[in-house]
């Protein structure tokens, strides 16, 4: 049912574009026949022009002021047209209704291509998923699956709801969600995401998050939300709109009365119109969200971006924004003769090689990259809170913290290599063979390659990098001389984090904060602009935020910076040029230069270039 219902609004949507299209050729006919002074009818033929195009203008402004006194652009539209006709200028009115018509379909064009790329998301929900039920294999509707289901996915099929695989492997493509274009290998106990595709192999899996909880879901929750309506700047482009209706009026009538010509007072509500002064902000501001979208931005507000473009701090958090949120193997040492480094790492390697611990995993991955097999193990054990414990070709391997080591009688002796990986925040991993102290192992979140070459372009753009961590002085500095930043703030919790942004603000600087995890979640809300990693981001971080980073490529970050002051630019290029246009109009208007027809085409010309420079903004990119 729901699809019927989808399938049949597409239809409609799909018609009623095509219906605008073949009504604006009707009356661009109609138009071009009057002006050549074609007559195969006893009237003029703009009349088409003026019913297709005209009627719903005035309509549209009789049910605003009605409803709601609104007054907007559609009135002095309105009053124009009624005008034109009533001293027979039928050519005018069928003109003006005809490009006003025009420049709404541009408008909806432009701001459609802008949405093209994050709607595509929504057509990315799976409508089925294949439940487990009794060892049977039940087709159902995606939102009817619950947490905990086993559900089977096959070659080809889009995940319908995230969850932890538990039989099987494959390669999943997960594009939509990271921007990753190659696939990535999954196994049991890796999670996968909805609206991600299953390349190869068939899994099963159980749900985890589903329904408008899954990441699919949450994703097209900020599509959505997206909306250029939100901006204050078209709030005071509206509130012009409506002291411009006053103006015009009163500015036509005291022409009139003057002058006695009362076709000098139409012209000058034709080109009075604040088409082009309504049209500046919103076309601008949905071009820029699509063009930030292209870059792995959801922009849930439309006044982001204009707040954005007066920041003047971004302060980021550091693990999983800066950093890639997973330690990783640095350093590996050996102190024993018996071993060398090499060996030490695959027998720590093979021992952690059936570890549940995020350290444990962590060295197993790290040494998987040395292409180098696993050592066999026997009697393999897990010390809860201190480490493995395994035999490996008749040795006896520790693997854990100093408190593993000394329970069995292990002396560490005191080392000064380990004492710099401490004070730059690493986590040490010691190592004991047949109780004697063997070498240790050094792990560390390591800096995003991209990160020191976007805080340098932020330099570039005047923005003062900050940095705000709940890690010691000691990780937070290191950290922060990698990648040029000289403020720091350590040892943060939350409520830290969200007085340092207070304080900031309080100061006279806009803040830009950019986080991932829930911690984050308070200083977000409080910034001036919250980004969110969107990929590795908890949810009530993205939900605090104005815009996702949805695939953590932070080296985005200084093109939306730049797009945000273009943008910014563009609006009061925009506005100026409309108002600048409307001004000399008037002015020949008032003196008799401009007759409603030649009025027509100045005044709304202007709202065509005001559309066209905001489409601009669709494939902006600053120059290196």
């Amino acid at each position: 049912m729901k699809k019927a219902i989808k399938k049949l609004e597409d239809l409609m949507e799909i018609g009623g574009i095509r219906k605008d299209i073949l009504l604006l050729v009707i009356s661009g006919v109609s138009i071009i026949c009057s002006l050549l002074h074609v007559q195969p009818f006893p009237f003029d033929l703009a009349w088409f022009a003026v019913i297709l195009c005209g009627f719903p203008i005035i309509l549209e402004a009789i049910i605003g002021l009605v409803t709601a006194f609104d007054i907007k652009a559609d009135v002095l539209v309105s009053l124009a047209l009624i005008a034109s006709i009533c001293i027979g200028e039928t050519f005018a009115a069928g003109e003006v209704a005809f490009i006003m018509q025009l420049g709404a379909l541009l408008e909806e064009l432009t701001v459609a291509k802008a949405r093209a790329g994050i709607e595509k998301l929504v057509h990315l929900t799976p409508q089925t998923a294949r439940v487990l039920q009794m060892d049977k294999e039940v087709i159902v509707p995606a939102e009817q699956v619950r947490i905990g289901d086993r559900i089977r996915v096959l070659p080809g099929e889009t995940i319908p709801v995230d969850g932890i695989i538990v039989y099987g492997q494959t390669s999943i493509n997960q594009a939509v969600m990271t921007g990753e274009s190659l696939p990535v290998d999954k196994a049991v106990g890796d999670e996968v995401s909805s609206g991600t595709v299953n390349q190869f192999g068939t899994f099963e899996m159980e749900a985890i998050r589903v329904g408008e909880d899954s990441s699919i879901q949450r994703m097209i929750k900020l599509v959505q939300s997206a909306d250029a309506g939100k901006a204050k700047i078209v709030g005071i482009a509206d509130r012009w709109a409506t002291w411009i209706v006053v103006i015009a009026l009163s500015a036509a009538v005291i022409t009139w009365l003057v002058t006695g010509q009362i076709i000098r007072a139409v012209t000058i509500l034709v080109v009075f119109c604040p088409c082009a002064l309504v049209l500046a902000t919103p076309t601008a501001i949905m071009a820029a969200i699509g063009n930030a979208t292209k870059h792995g931005f959801l922009v849930r507000q439309g006044d982001a971006l204009e707040r954005l473009a007066n920041t003047k701090i971004i302060a980021f958090d550091k693990t999983g924004t800066l950093t890639y949120g997973t330690p990783r193997v640095i350093a590996v040492q050996s102190v024993a003769d018996v071993l060398t480094t090499k060996e030490l790492y695959q027998m720590v390697a093979s021992a952690e090689r059936f570890s549940e611990h995020p350290l444990g995993k962590a060295v197993v991955q790290c040494f998987k990259k040395e292409k180098t097999d696993f050592t066999e193990v026997d009697n393999f054990q897990i010390i809860p809170g201190r480490g493995v414990y395994a035999e490996i070709e008749g040795k006896r391997v520790l693997a854990g913290n100093p408190e593993l080591l000394t329970a069995h009688h292990v002396e560490i002796p005191v080392l000064e290599d380990t004492k710099d990986y401490i004070r730059q925040g690493c986590t040490i991993i010691y190592v004991s063979v047949n109780n004697t102290f063997a070498g240790f192992l050094a792990l560390s979140d390591t800096v995003r390659k991209e990160s020191e070459h976007m805080i340098d372009e932020l330099l570039k753009l005047g923005i003062c990098p900050v940095l705000l961590t709940g890690d010691h002085e000691n990780a937070a500095n290191t950290i922060a001389s990698l990648l040029h930043i000289e403020d720091v703030k350590a040892n943060c919790m939350p409520e830290n984090k969200l007085a340092y942004i207070e304080k900031y603000q309080k100061n006279g600087m806009p803040v830009c904060m950019i986080g991932d995890g829930i911690n984050d979640a308070p200083a977000l809300k409080k910034a001036d602009v919250g980004i969110a990693m969107g990929g590795v981001g908890s949810d009530i971080a993205v939900d605090a935020a104005d815009i996702a980073l949805v695939d953590d490529e932070v080296k985005e970050l200084p093109h939306l910076v730049a797009l945000s002051k273009h943008m910014m630019v563009t609006i009061k290029l925009n506005m100026t040029f409309s108002m600048t246009l409307n001004f000399v109009a008037i002015t020949l208007a008032i003196l008799g230069s401009l007759n409603p027809v030649v009025g027509a085409l100045v005044h709304n010309a202007g709202s065509i270039f005001v559309i066209i420079n905001s489409a601009f903004l669709l494939k902006w990119r600053s120059k290196k």
